[in-house]
């Protein structure tokens, strides 16, 4: 058996896990001796494969891999850039097997969400077209949860957990404060289409009058009247109230509430600025004080607080791929399969990729309550697990203490440049 080097890459918004994944890839293809060779990592994603900059990851010591695990971001860098169907840029796909061809790759590993899973079954196609031997693997990673088939996505449970604990901590702050001061809090989280992230600051209300009192999930059309009504409320019963609020929420004509009529690089909407256009609606309609704030990359970003269940599942779907391209698996994504709630337990299931590339998991309607509001006790069921459990990073001089990747390109091969 011809002994075949393997292609990494990150793909997407980095995630506070992201990186524990690499770490299942590169700690499990280095068990393997005699069937992987060199481990490369893209730089910047799958543009590092178009453009031949290849990290040799072989020149990363053991000690430093491990320290994957602890570190959040994108270590060798990631991107938004999505490979266009075979008709209409082939030479995209030809420039590839040509990169693969040069490095003797026969391994591929795409660390991503949905977009990420399309361009890892586009990869697969392509080669077999081509006539070039590849095992495409997706490994999956979301922070909004919205990958079909898995339990859940690695970078997910962190956000959760951070959101839920953000949340709860300013809404003790308002409560203090709300006599003489602010009545009225907005946190604003990610989520373009699926509330998941919202809904997990639902988590952090656990007993009567403890924030958040509101959510707003894109799953439910954002009705003015009804808001103010329940802020209204909320605000007498308790003197304030502490809402979450997906960036994603639409009217009822259907647009992005804070569309800001740009596009991002995959094409979407680009959004921005929910949380202050709806503090200013309740300044307009009741006149109370507020205060707002976006938790954007602190978000992803924090592995501090991660949850140890991601942390495992992250590492393990990594660990996993590897074992699935050994065994000679292609254009697949292990994905988490859960066995029981209380306690907690899951397993990995192999999904097709053709089942899971552009397809997007919403929020269940009986995961909100009947209001809209707010999430219920099948919702919670569903999340609290996902949050459970402390993984600390080491600290030094009162600080997380992360490690950075040297990075070491490999030689080019090839002559000709590729322009994107």
């Amino acid at each position: 058996m011809t002994i075949k080097n393997a292609f990494y890459a990150q793909s997407g918004g980095v995630t506070a896990v992201i990186n524990a994944s690499a770490c299942g890839v590169l700690e499990t293809a280095r068990l393997h001796p005699d069937k992987i060779g060199k481990v490369y990592a893209g730089r910047n994603g799958i543009i590092g494969a178009l453009l031949e900059e290849l990290i040799d990851t072989s020149l990363e010591s053991a000690e430093d891999i491990a320290r994957l695990r602890y570190t959040p971001a994108g270590a060798f860098g990631s991107c938004r850039y999505k490979l266009k169907s075979l008709e209409a840029q082939r030479e995209q796909y030809e420039r590839l097997i040509e990169v693969f061809k040069a490095h003797n790759i026969g391994y591929f590993f795409y660390n991503g969400g949905g977009d990420s899973a399309d361009t890892c079954l586009k990869v697969s196609q392509i080669s077999a077209a081509l006539g070039y031997p590849m095992q495409a693997v997706h490994v999956p990673k979301t922070v909004d949860n919205d990958l079909p088939i898995t339990d859940c996505c690695p970078g997910f449970g962190s956000v959760a957990k951070y959101v839920a604990t953000s949340i709860r901590e300013a809404g003790y702050d308002v409560a203090s404060m709300s006599r003489t001061s602010t009545k009225v809090f907005i946190l604003e989280v990610m989520g373009r289409h699926a509330g998941w992230i919202t809904a997990a600051c639902g988590l952090a209300s656990e007993q009567e009058g403890e924030g958040p009192h509101i959510l707003l999930l894109p799953e439910i059309e954002f009705d003015e009247e009804k808001f103010i009504a329940k802020v209204k409320e909320t605000v007498e019963k308790y003197d304030h109230c502490v809402i979450g609020v997906s960036e994603g929420i639409k009217g009822k004509d259907g647009k992005f509430f804070a569309e800001s009529g740009l596009k991002d690089a995959f094409g979407h909407a680009q959004l921005g600025g929910v949380a202050p256009a709806i503090a200013q609606l309740v300044k307009e309609k009741l006149g109370y004080k507020y205060h707002w704030a976006v938790a954007d990359y602190l978000q992803r970003a924090a592995r501090h607080i991660a949850s140890k269940t991601d942390v495992d599942q992250a590492y393990a779907l990594g660990k996993a791929a590897v074992e699935m391209a050994l065994a000679g698996k292609n254009a697949v994504m292990p994905a988490v399969r859960r066995l029981a709630d209380a306690p907690y337990q899951w397993d990995i299931i192999e999904a097709p990729l053709a089942n899971v590339a552009n397809v997007e998991k919403f929020m269940p309607r009986d995961f909100i309550t009947a209001d809209g509001f707010h999430i219920t006790e099948a919702c919670r069921t569903y999340l609290s697990p996902l949050i459970a459990g402390e993984d600390y990073p080491p600290f030094k001089n009162g600080l997380p203490d992360y490690v950075r990747m040297k990075n070491i390109m490999t030689p080019k091969k090839l002559n000709k440049e590729f322009k994107l």
